[in-house]
């Protein structure tokens, strides 16, 4: 048996921001357009008029202040609302391998590695960009890595799930190392013109480059445990696929093909899911709230993950023991407990504990206790 350690982190983010500013004003005239155009059935009492967001609002109901985006154009624009991104041949890389080789080049140059030592390629996202072949083989034949690649999706606790298969397989012998890359392109499944959840997400992608602890040639964080789980549960959904032409009304502009959730239900049935699980795994662990110096959280709410951190340790976080990026990235699915982690692990000590964790849609929930060394 082998012990598997993360040796090197990576990080793409995308050039192009909006702002809540940005955001409020291009929801707000697609408001008054919409308003307008529907002005006799609003009348009528056959639909209800849409109202304005607010930067307060957004605030206040999630810590988001911008997200970086793919394309800011089309997302602004109040008759499109939807990112504009050219269209790729079969015989270019997609963009969501590119997103991923970037970050995937960064995690193995911090880990003084080549592609030629990486036995793996995990690409764990909550939306994959087509269903065959796997980006995540892609994304290997494009670093031009031997083995083997393929996709995972367990929506915004993709990478925790991608991290613990990869370190298994490290444990067992099977393979020397893996690369798990997290390209997330929300802003292609959200739904912008939505009061309630059109200031969520942005794009970003992660990766992480797990491999033996007797290849590390530097600092790196030791993987102690993972534990996963998921709970089937509607108040997360997206029911776009290929089965959508199928069925009646398929391809009009339906809501449930996004994004889409009961936020209520979530907040109060995640909570205590999560808190949950975190104190089994660390129980498992042997590992007291006290021994812990840092939480990297999923960042899909600022609340969230304040009553999370309240309940890990006890007691209220101080300041930079559980670092939120949310209020420059906004919710990045399944990559925003790593962008927390890249960004705010350097300055633990030797011996350090730590926790990663990420939540979501499925219910799903992962978690990795990781220690430092170096």
């Amino acid at each position: 048996m082998y012990t598997p350690v993360i040796t090197g982190t990576g990080l793409f983010t995308p050039e192009q921001t909006i702002t809540n500013a940005e955001l409020v004003k291009s929801f707000n005239a697609y408001v008054d357009l919409y308003n307008a155009e529907n002005a006799a059935a609003i009348d009528a009492g056959e639909l209800e008029a849409k109202t304005y967001s607010s930067e307060e609002f957004i605030v206040k109901a999630s810590g988001i202040e911008q997200r970086h985006v793919i394309d800011k154009t089309g997302i602004l624009d109040p008759r499109v609302m939807h990112p504009l991104l050219r269209q790729r041949s079969d015989d270019e890389p997609s963009l969501m391998a590119e997103m991923a080789i970037d970050a995937a080049e960064k995690a193995l140059a911090q880990a003084g590695k080549t592609a030629a030592e990486v036995d793996a390629v995990i690409c764990a996202a909550s939306n994959l960009e087509r269903a065959y072949p796997a980006v995540a083989i892609e994304i290997q034949d494009l670093l031009k890595i031997n083995g083997f690649a393929f996709d995972m999706n367990v929506a915004c606790s993709s990478a925790t799930f991608g991290i613990q298969a990869a370190a298994d397989m490290v444990r067992s012998g099977s393979i020397r190392s893996a690369l798990v890359v997290n390209p997330e392109i929300c802003s292609a499944h959200l739904e912008w013109r939505d009061r309630d959840c059109h200031f969520i997400f942005g794009d970003v992608a992660t990766a992480v480059l797990i491999e033996r602890k007797d290849a590390a040639q530097g600092p790196h964080f030791e993987i102690r445990s993972t534990r996963c789980a998921t709970q089937f549960s509607n108040n997360i959904r997206n029911n776009n696929g290929f089965l959508r032409r199928s069925r009646p009304d398929g391809l009009a502009d339906r809501r449930d093909m996004q994004f889409m959730q009961n936020g209520r239900k979530v907040f109060k049935e995640v909570l205590p899911l999560v808190s949950d699980h975190v104190a089994e795994h660390m129980a498992q662990d042997g590992v007291a709230s006290a021994d812990l110096k840092r939480i990297w959280l999923h960042q899909a709410n600022k609340s969230m993950n304040d009553f999370i951190g309240r309940k890990v340790l006890g007691r209220d976080p101080a300041p930079g023991e559980q670092p939120n990026i949310l209020q420059e990235y906004a919710n990045t699915s399944s990559a925003g407990s790593i962008i927390a982690f890249s960004k705010y692990s350097d300055d633990l000590q030797d011996g350090d504990l730590g926790l990663i964790c990420s939540f979501g849609a499925g219910y799903s929930v992962g978690s990795v206790i990781v220690q430092k060394h170096g």
